[in-house]
């Protein structure tokens, strides 16, 4: 396995997550695609091998800290860019490594978004794929000089359903040690949501069209366990602001993010 790993990083790729084929979608025939250029920036559609496209800090600003970044699309889609690599290299900027995951996704189909799309069977390979992030990052924690207790979890939309899935796992010790959700938690039926979760930080816009219900939902039920979220609602922003400007208070959350990240002792 280390062997596995250490070749891919010298060839500077993106690193496969799993040893094999995936387990679960051995029968997917579907060929990834790469979409640069959309209004978005670069989208990934109908991928069946996930990966891990580390950005690591310059060497002596390493902070020990790990963030995998989840993107969103409706797990149908991957917005790579505004909540995927533009997020990364801010982070490591500032001695964070981060992992962009390239999660797996169902089969584009037809244009738009699917009628009648369940979230929950959408979603479930990359929630798996979510939680394998995790352990090979912490598996490979001094190679890449990372703290095995400093490894956090940022989910967009659909990847904060990703993220979700990675912080309410039953192993609690295969837990991330902090999770961001902005616009993004469980989208399909609530799961179980315990007591005692690692720190958590929440940012949504009030105008959001598409995520509003389900994030409210999902803060009403950390609440309800007894969770105390650290929590950011602007007045505007609408869905899928990520990284781009909009020129509302929402431009901010990464600030916030980091500055929270600060406090709980995650950066500096």
């Amino acid at each position: 396995m280390r062997t596995w790993f250490s070749a891919v990083l010298l060839l500077a790729q993106a690193i496969p997550i799993w040893p094999g084929q995936p387990p679960g979608t051995e029968s997917w025939t579907q060929h990834e695609q790469i979409v640069p250029n959309t209004p978005i920036g670069t989208v990934a559609l109908d991928v069946t091998q996930p990966t891990i496209t580390p950005f690591f800090p310059e060497q002596g600003r390493a902070t020990g800290t790990a963030v995998i970044i989840a993107p969103g699309g409706y797990c149908v889609a991957l917005s790579l860019d505004r909540e995927g690599n533009d997020v990364a290299r801010w982070l490591a900027q500032r001695g964070v490594a981060a992992f962009v995951l390239k999660y797996r996704i169902l089969e584009k189909k037809s244009e738009g978004i699917p009628k009648d799309l369940d979230m929950d069977a959408a979603c479930k390979y990359g929630i798996a794929d979510g939680i394998q992030a995790v352990k090979v990052i912490r598996r490979h924690a001094v190679q890449w000089h990372i703290l095995t207790s400093r490894v956090g979890f940022l989910g967009f939309s659909a990847g904060g359903m990703v993220a979700s899935g990675a912080l309410l796992q039953p192993d609690t010790a295969a837990r991330p040690n902090f999770v961001g959700l902005i616009y993004g938690a469980p989208f399909g039926v609530m799961p179980a949501v315990p007591a005692n979760l690692p720190p958590i930080f929440m940012a949504w816009a009030q105008d959001d069209t598409v995520a509003l219900d389900g994030v409210v939902r999902f803060y009403d039920a950390l609440r309800a366990a007894g969770n105390t979220p650290e929590i950011h609602v602007y007045s505007a922003g609408g869905h899928g602001f990520g990284m781009s400007k909009k020129g509302t208070s929402s431009d901010l959350w990464i600030d916030e993010f980091y500055e929270w990240m600060k406090a709980q002792g995650f950066a500096k």
